[in-house]
């Protein structure tokens, strides 16, 4: 740590003129290069996993193998910070990145694939932290709050232009070049930054790893994202490998945190939750974005599987999301200070609760209207959901403090999102098995409906059995529809729920411009 602590709170200068806006462009870049890394193979998933020979379900470890590498190296940040430098770090961490992204595109199966995204995973841990970090130390203290509004366009609209993205490349290119546009993005963000920060860095400083912590946070991440994802193929706690799964990562948590909290110099700084704003505004975040993050996945795979929906009109589909959050952030942004964070938060869950509840009564005839309609509404949501919730983790927080705070809200976020994401499909198939059961009871010989489809469909030149594979097409469709639709409604009471949650916060310090925190 410097010497003097009022000298390391009070940082290096703000940037001005060309140097902040190409600084800002180049941090802004990668972030949107690694958040966009998180969606961009939502819509290409089916198409990826036809590719390399395996079920759309397993496909979905493309996205959460990323998601919890990342998760896992998130926490890192603050020891490669001090070790190497911030700036060092960012560049090393940016090019690594590319690199990855390249092995992605090259890979010939599923399991190197997922090899490479968890690679992939695991030098972004620190990008997101550290470009939040160095963009608040490129702005006056009174601009924090543009600041935290550009960078939370960046994060909130880069999920939503991957499946548009993803979609357009993987059905009029191939799916290898979702990852290898990655590369002169990542090149070009990587000279910017060393041009501008080089000089802004700190010395490096010999600080001792938490080994222990770290061990103990990849075996208990690791083990609860498996048994997640593996929890349906393997009927959940009626397997022996479920059951070891879900021991190991309670047994790593209760460990994880007894050692956490007694280290002298832990991984994963668990004291900020003594911080009440920090606690709630980290948990909000953390359920929120879980959602969020399960519907962005869901709803693809459901337009593309069972509405017919090639990858790029999934993305369409999606799009407008972002319409609104950019036009609506940078007012959100200047109003942090003035309106209560918690109001400004609370927009965010009230419009993605109507959305969702719109999206539940969604049905096999539905047509792209309303899709694009609660889409277009969802960005009113996303442009008050992240700048608010910012402000209340940040709020009151010293300088010094911030590379950590910001290191465990990322990490609880993109773990929630992990997690969200494999929850989700896993409910999805099984709410779609208990409605296809449902609908195959009263699809029967005996039913008088079902028998004139049949018929009809006979007289129409179909075999029996093609008429059944039909209707059993049919009742899959509908099914699948209904499971989707269940989790619309599941998702919008949950978002309801946290407008309670983020109200636990104190309304006193969440200014950004005068929280002494940026």
């Amino acid at each position: 740590m410097a010497a003097d602590p009022r000298a390391a709170a009070a940082g290096p200068p703000p940037l001005e003129g060309g140097k902040r806006v190409l600084g800002t462009v180049a941090l802004s870049l990668a972030t949107f290069m690694n958040v966009l890394d998180t969606s961009i193979a939502n819509v290409s998933i089916p198409a990826i996993a036809g590719d390399l020979g395996v079920s759309p379900t397993q496909g979905t470890w493309v996205i959460t193998s990323f998601a919890v590498a990342n998760a896992i190296a998130v926490p890192l940040t603050g020891w490669l910070t001090r070790r190497i430098g911030p700036v060092r770090l960012f560049t090393a961490s940016v090019g690594l990145f590319v690199l990855a992204s390249w092995l992605c595109g090259l890979a010939p199966s599923i399991e190197v694939l997922i090899a490479c995204r968890v690679f992939q995973g695991l030098v972004a841990g620190p990008m997101n932290p550290l470009s939040q970090t160095l963009l608040l130390t490129s702005y006056p203290r009174a601009k924090a709050g543009t600041a935290l509004a550009m960078w939370g366009i960046v994060v909130l609209v880069a999920p939503v232009v991957g499946p548009l993205l993803g979609g357009w490349i993987t059905e009029n290119i191939s799916w290898p070049w979702i990852f290898y546009i990655n590369v002169p993005v990542g090149i070009g963000a990587m000279a910017l930054t060393w041009s501008i920060y080089r000089h802004r860095d700190d010395a490096p400083q010999r600080v001792p790893l938490d080994a222990v912590g770290l061990v103990l946070l990849v075996v208990f991440v690791g083990a609860l994202q498996i048994m997640v994802d593996k929890g349906r193929e393997l009927d959940w706690f009626g397997s022996e490998q479920i059951v070891v799964l879900a021991v190991t990562a309670a047994v790593a948590f209760a460990f994880f945190l007894a050692w956490e909290l007694t280290a002298e110099h832990p991984i994963v700084d668990l004291r900020l939750f003594a911080r009440r704003n920090f606690a709630a505004g980290t948990l909000s975040m953390a359920v929120a974005y879980g959602l969020f993050f399960g519907n962005v996945v869901l709803l693809p795979l459901w337009l593309q599987e069972y509405m017919g929906y090639t990858p790029t009109w999934a993305g369409i589909a999606i799009a407008p999301v972002g319409l609104l959050a950019i036009l609506i952030s940078p007012w959100v942004g200047r109003q942090i200070g003035r309106i209560d964070a918690r109001a400004l938060a609370s927009m965010a869950f009230v419009s993605f609760a109507y959305v969702m509840w719109l999206r539940s009564r969604f049905d096999t005839n539905t047509d792209v209207g309303p899709v694009l309609e609660a889409a277009l509404l969802q960005g009113v949501g996303t442009a008050f959901f992240f700048i608010p919730l910012q402000a209340i983790i940040f709020a009151g927080l010293p300088n010094q403090r911030l590379a950590s705070a910001a290191g465990l809200s990322n990490f609880a976020r993109i773990t929630a999102g992990a997690i969200g994401t494999s929850i989700f499909t896993t409910l999805w198939d099984s709410r779609a098995a208990l409605h296809h059961a449902q609908l195959a009871e009263a699809v029967s010989r005996g039913n008088l409906a079902a028998t004139q489809a049949l018929a009809q469909l006979q007289a129409a030149g179909l075999a029996d059995t093609q008429a059944l594979a039909l209707v059993d097409r049919l009742a899959e469709q509908q099914a699948y529809t209904m499971a989707a639709t269940d989790l619309f409604h599941l998702s919008s009471a949950l978002f309801v729920v946290l407008i309670a949650l983020v109200w636990l916060a104190r309304p006193r310090g969440m200014g950004v411009a005068d929280g002494g925190a940026h």
